[in-house]
């Protein structure tokens, strides 16, 4: 059996290294972050963003963020755009490619078809010398120096630092936008977030009879009746 010691270990070195890479990131943002932005919030159209494998998954999230956070956004699997889903892009769109190697066979078919049709394009890849990162209009640098997998394979470091850019890139937008609480209420009517910001009293109290029991009541019913009611609190008469 593992010591707790050495599990620990593992998991700290790993969370170091991300939290390194991260760090770094900070010092690889230029003037295409910022040509990225603008072109985003002068744009008519939505931000289509794409991605394969893991970078996919991350380009679904940051698609989420913005979403929620006032920016409209659509996940396009490169996979698919090539066998129909291109029709997603739209004239006004902005288009997002996400690739840590930037040359992926799928990223590489796509690119050309969307250059064709006039989109702006932003490459975020962790290889400026890449194929995508050549063909794009601005880069977005998601470089990191290695993998936290000790076989330096598995995409872990990259993916966060492609998340962490995505937030930064919706957070900017949000701050650019104006976005309030207000905004945001809109876009999570439900769960704990809904209900903190956009749920009124008026909106439950309907659905929360206060129960009302006689003295003579027996203790069961007085409990039937508060479950009931929905209230949880007995008021005699």
């Amino acid at each position: 059996m593992t010591s707790d010691s050495t599990i620990l270990e593992l998991a700290k070195r790993t969370i170091e290294k991300e939290r390194d890479a991260i760090g770094h990131l900070a010092s690889l943002l230029d003037e295409d972050f910022s040509k990225t932005v603008n072109c985003i919030l002068n744009s008519k159209g939505r931000v289509i963003i794409s991605g394969i494998g893991k970078s996919a998954i991350i380009a679904s999230k940051i698609v989420a963020t913005l979403n929620s956070t006032g920016t409209p956004a659509i996940f396009m699997h490169a996979a698919d755009a090539i066998h129909g889903d291109l029709g997603t892009i739209q004239d006004d769109d902005v288009v997002i490619c996400i690739s840590k190697s930037g040359s992926t066979p799928e990223i590489k078919m796509l690119i050309p078809l969307i250059k064709r049709g006039n989109n702006t394009l932003i490459g975020m890849t962790g290889n400026s010398d890449s194929f995508l990162a050549k063909q794009a209009d601005f880069i977005l640098n998601t470089y990191v120096d290695k993998e936290a997998c000790p076989n330096d394979l598995a995409p872990t470091t990259s993916t966060t630092a492609q998340l962490v850019m995505g937030d930064a890139l919706a957070i900017v937008l949000l701050e650019l936008r104006g976005f309030s609480s207000a905004d945001f209420a809109k876009y999570h009517p439900g769960g704990a977030l809904g209900k903190r910001l956009y749920l009124r009293v008026a909106d439950i109290a309907k659905n929360n009879q206060i129960p009302a029991v006689q003295v003579n009541t027996e203790v069961k019913q007085v409990i039937s009746g508060n479950i009931q009611k929905n209230v949880g609190r007995d008021r005699r008469t």
